[in-house]
């Protein structure tokens, strides 16, 4: 079973890293005092949508980088139990407790990390194509397609992450 939770963690891992690679895109992406492609100023944002955006990619960044760094302690706890038969590489005695605990754990920290990446990316939409508020039918239409695929991926993650819990 333990080759299952390593392949597991690799994937989380990975997609982590991908998901930190987005953060640093939306903040490049962004620069103060720039005019949203409405060309109507009341639509620009302001000041303050570019300060979330700023926190929601930090700790959008925090959440991934937790969830990685608990996939990694729990890969190298499996790694160094089967240090001392190296034929028996995928077939560690770990608690299954504290594995599971440690992959639930690991697995809300990414479901965090790409809530608030969502959010940002909702700052980053109404940055360069115009406020919400100001009725900018790109805005919306980027945005509202932004929030329903996300939620229901991340249903679909948390529904089979619960169930893989469960059983």
């Amino acid at each position: 079973k333990t080759s299952v939770h390593v392949t597991a963690l690799d994937g989380l891992v990975n997609v982590n890293s991908l998901f930190t690679v987005a953060v640093f895109v939306g903040l490049s992406l962004t620069t103060p005092g720039q005019h949203s492609l409405e060309n109507r100023a009341p639509c620009d944002a302001g000041v303050d949508v570019a300060k979330k955006l700023l926190v929601f990619e930090v700790v959008s960044f925090s959440f991934f980088l937790f969830s990685s760094l608990v996939a990694q302690g729990l890969k190298l706890a499996i790694n160094l139990l089967n240090s001392k038969d190296v034929d028996e590489a995928f077939r560690a005695h770990i608690n299954l407790k504290v594995l599971r605990f440690g992959m639930m754990g690991s697995a809300v920290g990414s479901v965090m990390g790409c809530l608030f990446l969502m959010l940002s990316m909702v700052n980053v939409i109404e940055i360069r194509l115009g406020m919400l508020s100001c009725g900018s039918k790109s805005s919306v239409h980027a945005a509202a397609a932004l929030v329903a695929l996300v939620s229901s991926a991340l249903l679909v993650y948390i529904s089979t992450a619960v169930y893989a819990f469960l059983h």
